[in-house]
């Protein structure tokens, strides 16, 4: 038998940037989280021709009027700049999906319902996203699996 632990209530999205050990502390709450990929090394990749003049703010700035209606309803808020405009801080806006989440999927959430649908659900894919309101920056911070469908069995016989 697999034994769980409960969630945390102060369960929190991902901290965006490169806190990694508030990051590490933070999944480590969510009982059923596995497959986590950080896209830290993508983001940098983006930024750094952006800060040094080689990619204009346009071709990155570019969020579509649904993730920034979403950042403004589910987002939460972060403590980070943005680094497209380095003028306001970025919005975690957490999205959804999974073929047993039916309707649901696809669905922008508060950064504490995936952690809570972990129980009655299969197994479904999340995904943090951080946003900038103010000049439409957006990217892919972190995706992973919740749910409770049965565990990761990679790298056992």
């Amino acid at each position: 038998m697999i034994r769980r632990a409960a969630i945390s209530p102060q369960l929190t999205t991902l901290p965006s940037r490169w806190d990694d050990s508030a990051k590490r502390r933070s999944l480590a709450l969510m009982w059923s989280q596995r497959r986590v990929v950080d896209y830290g090394l993508v983001k940098r990749a983006v930024v750094e021709p952006l800060r040094s003049g080689r990619t204009s703010p346009g071709a990155v700035c570019d969020a579509q009027p649904y993730l920034l209606r979403a950042a403004r309803h589910f987002g939460e808020p972060t403590e980070h700049l943005c680094p497209g405009c380095e003028r306001e801080n970025v919005t975690n806006v957490t999205y959804v999906y999974g073929d047993s989440l039916k309707s649901q999927s696809g669905a922008a959430k508060i950064a504490s319902q995936p952690a809570e649908m972990a129980h009655d659900y299969d197994e479904f894919r999340v995904y943090v996203v951080e946003v900038c309101q103010g000049c439409s920056w957006n990217h892919l911070t972190a995706s992973f699996v919740l749910g409770n469908g049965p565990p990761d069995l990679v790298g056992r016989p």
